[in-house]
């Protein structure tokens, strides 16, 4: 279907991809996997067109339709969510709004002498629109929207009044809806909550096209794709399983290939100890050139590529009392929206409570007043004795001093511990070698959140409170955290869309809204896990 042979690609002096190849078959569903800038973008932007190997051919079926989800969302303004999520998907919502001008011209008495053309036009617009099954459009369109998470209010409301991350959630309805023969997709997962993550894994599931994607979501990336295509080095390498299977395979090779480098290397140098020995031997000359010889003509075996992750270890953090946070009587509105009445929650030393529910179930706005950053409206919260509090939200990137690089920002943080000990912490969060001479204004969203929670967790608190901590992490950083945060011996409350996440930490869970989204919250005593299997679904609203 789609084939890269023998592609080369360079950008200045970084070798890109290095006699590469790679085919994606009809159907087939590849995970995209590789260290940040080893080229997962450039090989989408080479199937569109919009790049070119430098030597090499990729070769794309003239009639195939390909849907590129992508990272950067154009300007959307001027129409509904519903009409901007049709008008990107393909020729059915070309023709959708073509219809639209003409029903629009055939009512317009100033255009009467065109009237023939114009229901000409429209015949045959309405014709081609019905083949591609266009009069089910809209349908459709409001329930993939409806799955990413919009409610009614919002799908015929203005465009343009959406926030950047739900915008991105548009893009993404506007190449699904084009039900294209490819489907190529940078980060789906990014800007969704969980109940849309685990609706798109469904909807992907049942796609009969080709998928190309890359995701740092290691479950939802391991129930959907069937092939891994690792770039790294240059090199294209295809691993026949899910992400689990490749990591499995990866540590084997990797094993393998150092066994077979060892075991050259020694052979290697007997050989030379040979050469060095008798080279003045007259009688052992022959012997001596036909081993050097030999040796010239030895494929050498490299080592393995080792991906540098710098294992983060914890200060103990002082103990705090049994009772951390208390949470009593709470109410919390927002206009008519109540999202708390009289709740209560008390959080105790060790506990880690994950905290779930639907989009507007109120969150966000728990930890927000659990971290004082919110009052309620009735009701109170109190600390317990001796607790530290570090909170971590998506605003925490605000506080960088984006004119730092990341090395003084760390220094001004802790003006008391030494250089080297701070680089450690910066290696632990991917920083490395000349990384931490970066200004943090030209840091990516990823990249900022890797820093503040570099900051929050050096000196940690013994209550963290973190409100989606794993947002634009990788997924060498987030399996890092996970660890981390399994050996801290503090307590947590937190929100997270990650399964991974939730599965590793969440040893209980608060539901919040039920399964109408406007019930009583649920407090469920157990792990992520067990209430996973106590309820039979993976987040609120989510039902089997």
């Amino acid at each position: 279907m789609i084939s890269f042979s023998n592609i080369n690609k360079q950008y200045g002096r970084q070798l890109v991809f290095v006699e590469a190849s790679f085919q994606l078959n009809p159907g087939e569903k590849v995970g995209l996997v590789g260290p940040n800038g080893a080229g997962k973008t450039t090989l989408f932007r080479m199937v569109v067109g919009e790049e070119a190997p430098d030597d090499g051919e990729v070769t794309v079926p003239r009639k195939l339709t390909i849907g590129y989800f992508r990272q950067d969302v154009e300007e959307m303004k001027g129409r509904s969510t519903l009409d901007e999520a049709i008008a990107g998907s393909g020729r059915a919502g070309e023709l959708h709004h073509e219809l639209e001008e003409l029903q629009r011209a055939l009512e317009d008495p100033a255009r009467a002498g065109e009237m023939d053309a114009i229901l000409d036009r429209f015949g045959h617009a309405q014709e081609e629109y019905q083949h591609l099954g266009g009069y089910t459009l809209e349908a459709q369109a409001r329930e993939v929207l409806h799955g990413l998470g919009f409610g009614d209010s919002q799908i015929d409301g203005d465009v343009g009044a959406l926030s950047g991350g739900w915008k991105m959630r548009v893009a993404l309805a506007r190449v699904l809806l084009g039900r294209p023969d490819v489907l190529l997709m940078d980060e789906p997962t990014n800007h969704l909550d969980l109940e849309s993550i685990i609706w798109l894994e469904q909807f992907l599931k049942a796609y009969e096209g080709a998928l190309m994607m890359t995701s740092h979501d290691r479950e939802f990336m391991n129930r959907i794709v069937s092939r891994i295509a690792e770039i790294d080095g240059g090199e294209i390498i295809v691993y026949s399983g899910n992400y689990d299977f490749y990591m499995r395979e990866r540590s084997l090779r990797e094993a393998n290939q150092q066994a077979a480098f060892t075991r050259q290397q020694a052979m290697l140098a007997k050989e030379q100890r040979f050469i060095e020995r008798f080279k003045t031997h007259a009688a052992r000359a022959a012997q001596v050139q036909s081993r050097i010889k030999a040796l010239d003509k030895i494929e050498k075996i490299e080592l393995p590529k080792k991906r540098q992750v710098v294992k983060f270890e914890f200060r103990t953090p002082p103990r705090s009392g049994d009772q951390v946070a208390m949470v009593e009587g709470v109410s919390k509105s927002y206009g008519e929206r109540r999202l708390y009445d009289n709740f209560t929650l008390t959080v105790r030393r060790g506990e880690r409570w994950a905290v779930m529910g639907r989009n507007g179930a109120g969150k966000t706005t728990l930890l927000k007043m659990v971290a004082g950053a919110s009052a309620p409206d009735g009701g109170q919260v109190r600390m317990g004795a001796n607790v530290n509090m570090g909170y971590f939200a998506q605003q925490s990137l605000d506080v960088l001093n984006a004119e730092l690089t990341i090395a003084e920002q760390l220094q001004q943080d802790f003006p008391l511990d030494s250089l080297g000990s701070l680089r450690t912490l910066a290696g632990a969060f991917q920083f490395s070698g000349d990384d931490v001479d970066k200004k943090i204004r030209a840091l990516s969203g990823g990249e900022k959140t890797r820093l503040a929670m570099a900051r929050m967790l050096y000196n940690p608190p013994n209550f963290l409170v973190l409100d989606e901590p794993t947002n634009h992490l990788d997924l060498a950083t987030k399996e890092m955290l996970i660890e981390a945060l399994r050996e801290f011996e503090g307590t947590m409350l937190f929100v997270s869309h990650d399964r991974t996440f939730l599965r590793g930490l969440g040893s209980r869970v608060l539901e919040l809204g039920g399964e109408s989204g406007t019930g009583a919250p649920l407090l469920y005593p157990g792990t992520y896990e067990e209430y996973v299997t106590q309820t039979g679904h993976e987040a609120p609203g989510i039902y089997h």
